[in-house]
């Protein structure tokens, strides 16, 4: 076997997935704080542009909440994706609603990705503290690896009766917390090296992690 042939052979056979791109995180209460939304569009329109021209699987998953309820509520404004996502989604994209945090949880999307031979996710979109760590941890009891673009996935400000965290402080220690187990965690432009080159992108581990002067 060549070294070529070894390439092919190991190379991560990627879809892009677009989580949560809606218009309920382009307003308060959950606006997306860090990284700013524009820049986090900016770098989902990257990506997009990245996986279309290596002719990628493209997955665009929304949430819907309840009927009734305050937020993502289908039909509504907040429901519909943010403007930049929805100009250049096509007919070939993978287009899933989900009702819970998870991207697989009581969708079809495993099994779908499992039909075009995918076995590793890369996650764009939003949020970093909620649908994205749900779907990367859950990606792990299925058997597919999950890449997560960190410039990618916007956090918020966090605040209750267990504590608080600034925006800036959440996606950090998210991305950290990944990338120490259920992601390969990257920016952006270093994802779409990866991809240009067919390799995957460096992973860490837990122990790698624990172990790393602070």
């Amino acid at each position: 076997m060549t070294d070529r042939d070894e390439l092919i052979r190991t190379a991560p056979r990627r879809a892009l997935v677009l989580v949560d791109v809606q218009n309920e995180y382009t307003h308060l209460p959950l606006r997306i704080r860090y990284p700013s939304l524009s820049d986090c569009l900016k770098r989902i329109e990257r990506a997009l542009d990245a996986a279309e021209n290596a002719g990628l699987p493209v997955v665009c998953v929304q949430h819907a909440g309840p009927p009734g309820g305050a937020i993502f509520t289908p039909g509504g404004k907040g429901f519909e994706l943010c403007p930049c996502v929805e100009r250049r989604r096509t007919s070939q994209w993978k287009c899933v609603v989900k009702r819970r945090g998870s991207i697989y949880a009581g969708t079809d999307l495993a099994a779908w990705l499992h039909e075009q031979d995918v076995d590793t996710v890369t996650l764009a979109g939003f949020m970093a503290n909620n649908c994205v760590l749900a779907s990367a941890a859950w990606g792990e009891t299925i058997g597919l690896k999950t890449e997560v673009l960190s410039d990618a996935v916007g956090a918020i400000n966090l605040r209750n009766c267990a504590g608080e965290a600034d925006a800036r402080t959440v996606h950090a220690t998210l991305m950290a917390l990944l990338h120490s187990n259920w992601a390969a965690v990257a920016a952006t432009d270093d994802w779409c090296r990866a991809l240009g080159r067919g390799g995957p992108l460096p992973r860490s581990n837990l122990v790698a992690s624990a172990m790393a002067p602070f």
